[in-house]
């Protein structure tokens, strides 16, 4: 071993030895290699995975906040156009919303969250964006029941907008669908004649859209046609309605 370590004669033998036993020692390495690699993958692979499954996490309520912005910004422009419809002539409006919905089949009664604390009346008309909802018929302290215009028991006095014709729109108990009773069979009145109120009644004031006319059936055995309207407010639809007081309104009428 002196001689060698002096001489090196033995090198190039330890050498030649050396590539010789390389591959049994990568073939001995290798599975040890293989199990790193196996855990680093799968390391790896896990840390996507939970990276990935975050990330859905987050892209949800990403997608829920959006959803409840979109809701608040169409809230807010259907109460933006309740309020400019009720702003020509209406001294006072309260926004209400709606509590609870009877579903009697032959009635439209709502629960509205507004009551005598708030200044609401027996009869007391409301409205959303597009038109006449209805009235008050009950009032408590805090909330309140209101019928809706497609009730059996409702009729609002109305006129055709297009020449003035005056009628009763009745409520038939139908979520969408009124009747113009009593409109004889020679009647200028025509599909799509918007209805308005007349002011008649001194419930509702004049020039309010109520409904448009949806059908005609002329019965030529009966004197009167058989007339049906569609209301313009959304009355199966809305969350909130409008409670308003007109301008010559008094603190006796409450």
């Amino acid at each position: 071993m002196t001689v060698d370590h002096r001489q090196r004669h033995l090198e190039g033998i330890r050498a030649v030895i050396s590539i010789a036993i390389f591959p049994l020692q990568y073939m001995v390495n290798l599975p040890f290699v293989a199990v790193d690699w196996a855990d680093e993958v799968l390391t790896f692979r896990s840390n996507l995975i939970d990276e990935n499954r975050t990330l859905r996490k987050k892209q949800q309520l990403l997608e829920v906040k959006l959803q409840k912005l979109a809701f608040f910004e169409q809230e807010n422009r259907r109460l933006r156009s309740m309020l400019q419809s009720a702003k020509r002539d209406w001294e006072k409006v309260l926004i209400a919303e709606l509590m609870a919905v009877d579903f009697d089949p032959f009635k439209r009664l709502v629960q509205l969250n507004k009551g005598s604390n708030e200044g609401v009346f027996d009869g007391h008309p409301i409205l959303d964006a597009n038109g006449i909802v209805g009235q008050v018929i009950h009032v408590g302290p805090l909330s309140s029941t209101a019928m809706l215009i497609t009730d059996p028991s409702h009729a609002t006095p109305v006129h055709v907008n297009r020449n003035g014709l005056r009628a009763i729109a009745m409520g038939t108990g139908e979520p969408n669908r009124l009747e113009i009773p009593h409109i004889p069979n020679s009647t200028d009145i025509q599909v799509g004649d918007l209805l308005v109120t007349s002011g008649l009644g001194l419930r509702f004031p004049l020039g309010y859209p109520v409904a448009r006319i949806s059908e005609i059936k002329l019965v030529p055995s009966e004197a009167y046609a058989q007339v049906y309207a569609e209301p313009t407010a959304h009355l199966e639809r809305t969350q909130e309605v409008l409670l308003v007081w007109p301008e010559s309104s008094t603190e006796g009428n409450r």
